[in-house]
């Protein structure tokens, strides 16, 4: 597949973008670039006066990005990992932002190119990697990590309450070399009654063991609070998350830093403490019916929105 045959339906398009509150002149960071879906919508609201940086650690996304957004003089792509977010935005002499957004969980390109190992539904290498070049593949989790390991991944990032059953047939049936092997060895694990659920078997396990690879929830932490601090006075940080294990990793952060500290009966004491964000949508935002009839991918996607409040005069 040419870079520039990807496609890639961004979810919560149009939501997100309101979100943001673009300045035309301002500076703005998608975090996850993917097939740039949130970036080519950032840069149709920015004069030429204004900046876009997109990250992505996946060399196809930067690669299509090159090729997409040459003739925007406004647009700077950065091939790093977000949790390097503060450190690369300080290179490039940015050390304030007026909105950041994040599209969290794996990208439609990833899951579309087979060969990457992310999907449960055609067979491939077990990969699983955002970034090419790193050396732990799924592979290495799914064969090397010792038994206790990886029912703690299973249980923790998939909520997989078969783990053990699980776990023990992959034991049994290693090496497992390929997508295809791995779901038949969990559904060869799991009762009847569990099959005969809604939803596929693997879907849990495969969702464990890449944010095991990719370290996902630690690195969205990082991240995130480094969004945080760089923002200008007014500016926001929107994050679509996949799954509940991103969204309340969110949801709790954005609480930290808008929620008083202080005992209750001195909340209302002023000056005693400075609250310096808020939340723009107390209640997550979900997809339309529309849309999750359109984009499948939309059905589990959920948005969250924080400020920087104005300065103070």
């Amino acid at each position: 597949m040419k870079s520039n045959e990807l496609f890639h339906q961004s979810v919560l398009l149009k939501e997100s973008i309101q979100l943001l509150q673009i300045k035309e002149d301002g500076i703005y960071v998608d975090m996850t670039l993917g097939a740039g879906g949130h970036s080519q919508a950032i840069l149709d609201s920015l004069s030429d006066k204004g900046l876009l940086v997109s990250f992505d650690q996946d060399s196809l996304a930067i690669n299509n990005a090159i090729e997409k957004f040459k003739d925007y003089s406004n647009f700077k792509v950065v091939h790093a990992n977000f949790k390097d977010v503060k450190k690369e935005l300080l290179n490039l002499n940015i050390e304030r932002v007026d909105g950041f957004i994040y599209d969290l969980g794996v990208s439609s390109m990833q899951l579309d190119i087979k060969e990457r190992g992310f999907s449960y539904n055609s067979d491939a290498l077990l990969d699983m990697r955002m970034n090419q070049e790193q050396k732990l593949s799924a592979y290495e989790v799914v064969n090397e990590y010792s038994e206790k390991d990886l029912i703690n991944i299973l249980y923790r990032y998939g909520e997989e309450k078969n783990a053990k059953l699980i776990v023990k047939s992959i034991i049994k049936n290693r090496p497992i070399k390929t997508t295809l092997e791995l779901v038949s060895v969990i559904k060869e694990a799991l009762p009847q009654k569990v099959l005969k659920k809604k939803g596929h078997p693997a879907k849990q396990t495969f969702q464990a063991i890449r944010i095991e690879v990719n370290q996902e929830l630690a690195v969205i932490e990082q991240s995130l609070h480094q969004a945080i601090s760089m923002l200008n006075y007014e500016g926001r940080v929107v994050v679509i998350s996949f799954h509940s294990l991103e969204d309340r990793l969110v949801k709790n952060i954005f609480k930290e830093y808008t929620t008083s500290k202080l005992p209750k009966e001195l909340v209302d004491v002023r000056g005693l403490e400075k609250i310096d964000y808020q939340l723009i949508n107390k209640k997550v935002i979900l997809p339309s019916d529309e849309e999750i009839m359109h984009n499948n991918r939309a059905h589990s996607s959920k948005l969250r929105c924080i400020e920087r409040k104005a300065k103070e005069v």
